[in-house]
């Protein structure tokens, strides 16, 4: 996910051979559903977006919460995915591709899935097991599939392979055919350890299929090959994405998806405020749309403070948690980072995002919801040294950077804009400002954003956001502070720290695994690799022409799959 709230997803597990997933998501919720009658077919419905372009179409680098269940539900199937139900039932996850949930053996080292009969892609040509096996490759050319999960590197059981692209002799193409495994139409992947929620992975896009013949590398963010109920007519980035019906997707080989639209239009390059604005005058074709993620603050007051609007907005908590990032490597001095931490007036960005919509303060990676595995962990009450008020707290910020012995210090924040993060950021620059820290802000296109700030040419510190991959904290923790997590933007790299990481992932008591995930989580906070911001909540309205929508809470989404018009 995702990830500012655009990152990815949610989580809970336990040991091997049981899984138990907990809720996540939260109460308070203010949303109505739209699905008034039975859905109906034809129409267009249209996404309003402030970005320029989705992140990635690309199933296998596609990696922000609203574009993976965008994608997932009009282009990609994978071989299990969550149902869509409304509530914390949506985590569910069922047979997509598959005729099941995936067989595991004794004790969670190997998995096993069969293709169903009838998928096919959007030429009408079938998804083979060795379609699959090919999609999964492509994770391993991380010169090339860049920004995307790297579950499959992590968990598959082999090591020195590359990818596909990589025509090399030292390239281990063999271990990677003995990792993954096709016979007939059953697909086997062998694990480096016991994993025994390895299904939930595979609800994610980088365990899609791709077509060897249509692979275009780094350009196949643009191709996107459909085996969903839609495909591509237009992609242009800045403008517009054009989507129209599979006519070769079969409902009867999909239990999942619908194609109730006869078309889905993205429109581009947006202002907020415009599209606010559009959504609430709800005139003509914008009774047909929806905005392409949250609605700014300052339209917070009208719509949700009259009953006319009561029956098509959304307010409630979402699976992120929204945090700064500071990259170690740029800012290696301990002290330097809990001072920034120290000195954040948090009332002042919650403001800035809402008041009391933005959600509820942060105090680690883990959020507040994520029953069983949340405890607090004392950050803000004594954690660094002093407590530490919602304003911040300038006398402990400015002893500890007296303490780190470095001084005239300059930095750079980077940040994806839009009017809401730019009122934030001026005054995250205000609080460093107070106690003796240059801030200079770098804001960047939303549509751009990760893309950048994944890359080297980034910024010390960077905001982000993110939500579990799925229901157990080894989708947050190793991810986005262990040293081969695939959203590590603080590139943190300590072994003594990926040590503990890799007994958490293995370990088989859940009330053990709780309090290894609870001691990273302070761990990440006290080093101050992250500064968390808020657990957060989604604002958002559509048309009144639009039924079926509501949040779907794996990835805090539009119901994609089940939008239909009116």
């Amino acid at each position: 996910m995702g990830k500012a709230k655009y990152g990815l997803r949610g989580a809970a597990l336990v040991g091997v051979g049981a899984l138990l997933l907990t809720a996540c998501g939260g109460g308070g919720s203010d949303n109505t559903s739209s699905g008034n009658g039975s859905p109906t077919a034809g129409g267009t419905i249209t996404f309003l977006n402030i970005a320029n372009q989705i992140q990635h179409l690309d199933p296998q680098r596609n990696y922000t919460g609203e574009d993976l269940a965008f994608a997932g539900a009009y282009l990609n199937r994978t071989l299990v995915t969550y149902d869509y139900v409304e509530g914390q039932d949506g985590w569910t996850i069922v047979p997509d591709m598959a005729t099941d949930t995936g067989t595991a053996n004794k004790d969670a080292t190997s998995w096993s899935f069969t293709l169903r009969d009838g998928v096919t892609w959007q030429d009408g040509s079938p998804v083979t097991c060795a379609d699959i096996k090919y999609g999964v490759s492509r994770t391993f050319a991380q010169n090339i599939i860049t920004d995307g999960p790297t579950y499959a590197i992590s968990m598959l059981d082999v090591q020195n392979y590359d990818g596909p692209y990589d025509n090399s002799p030292d390239n281990n193409v063999s271990g990677f055919n003995k990792a993954v495994v096709c016979n007939g139409k059953t697909i086997t992947f062998n694990l480096v350890r016991p994993v025994p929620d390895f299904n939930f992975a595979t609800t994610l896009l980088a365990f899609s299929p791709v077509p060897k013949a249509k692979d275009t590398g780094e350009r196949y963010d643009d191709v996107d090959w459909s085996n969903g109920p839609y495909q591509i007519e237009k992609y242009q980035k800045n403008d517009e994405l054009v989507l129209t019906q599979n006519p070769n997707w079969d409902q009867s080989s999909d239990p999942v998806r619908t194609q109730y639209p006869d078309q889905i239009v993205m429109k581009f390059g947006l202002d907020q405020k415009v599209i606010d604005e559009r959504l609430i005058a709800d005139a003509g074709d914008d009774q047909t749309a929806l905005v392409y993620g949250d609605i700014d603050p300052s339209s917070f007051a009208t719509v949700f403070g009259s009953p006319q609007y009561e029956s098509r907005r959304v307010d409630e908590f979402d699976p992120y948690v929204t945090y700064i990032a500071i990259d170690v490597n740029m800012v290696p001095n301990v002290k330097v980072r809990q001072a920034i931490a120290a000195g954040i007036d948090r009332t002042a960005l919650r403001a800035a995002a809402g008041g009391d919509y933005a959600g509820d303060y942060a105090d680690g990676l883990i959020k507040s919801n994520f029953a069983p595995w949340y405890s607090p962990t004392d950050l803000w009450d004594g954690l660094l040294g002093a407590p530490i008020p919602d304003t911040g707290n300038p006398d402990l910020a400015k002893q500890l950077l007296a303490d780190s012995g470095e001084k005239n210090i300059s930095l750079c924040y980077d940040y994806a804009t839009t009017p809401a993060a730019d009122k934030a950021t001026t005054a995250l620059i205000d609080s460093m400002s107070k106690i003796g820290i240059d801030l200079k802000a770098n804001p960047i296109n939303p549509g751009q954003y990760y893309g950048i700030v994944l890359s080297d040419n980034h910024c010390p510190l960077m905001n982000s956001g993110w939500g579990p991959d799925w229901a157990n904290p080894s989708t947050v923790i190793p991810e986005l502070v262990g040293g081969s997590g695939g959203f590590n933007l603080s590139r943190v790299d300590d072994p003594a720290y990926n040590k503990k990481i890799s007994q958490a992932l293995i370990e088989t008591d859940q009330n053990t695994q709780i309090q290894e995930w609870h001691d990273l989580n302070v761990e990440a906070v006290k080093q101050a690799y992250v500064i968390p911001r808020f657990f957060t909540k989604t604002q958002r309205l559509y048309g009144s022409g639009i039924g079926g929508a509501y949040i779907w809470a794996p990835y805090g989404s539009w119901s994609y799959g089940d939008l239909y018009v009116k």
